[in-house]
């Protein structure tokens, strides 16, 4: 009866749980331009939301995991829910670029 409830949420980490994870994962913020200069964390490549949707294949391999994040994990949900269901591996990192309190921050 509430099978509209259960829906696949995907891969997801906490950004607090990322300071481990920096520099051994590919790390996607998907947030605009400016938004990526105004600070993200160490290694991750801006990739904008719409340019990777639009077209994945040109920045992602289907054999290998990507964390996606943006600034609070709304785009980045989305996101990933979109790339999981064409084959793609993705992580949704929750919490975004926002709520980290970690020291990896650039």
């Amino acid at each position: 009866m509430f099978d509209f409830l259960k829906r696949d949420m995907g891969k997801v980490v906490n950004v607090n749980e990322m300071d481990n994870l920096i520099g051994s994962v590919e790390l996607i913020d998907i947030r605009e331009p400016y938004e990526y200069k105004s600070g993200t964390l160490k290694t991750a490549k801006n990739i904008p939301m719409g340019t990777l949707i639009n077209a994945p294949e040109n920045y992602l391999k289907k054999d290998k995991p990507y964390y996606i994040m943006c600034q609070s994990g709304g785009r980045s949900g989305r996101t990933c829910s979109i790339l999981k269901k064409q084959g793609f591996d993705v992580v949704n990192v929750a919490g975004g670029v926002g709520s980290y309190v970690g020291a990896k921050k650039l």
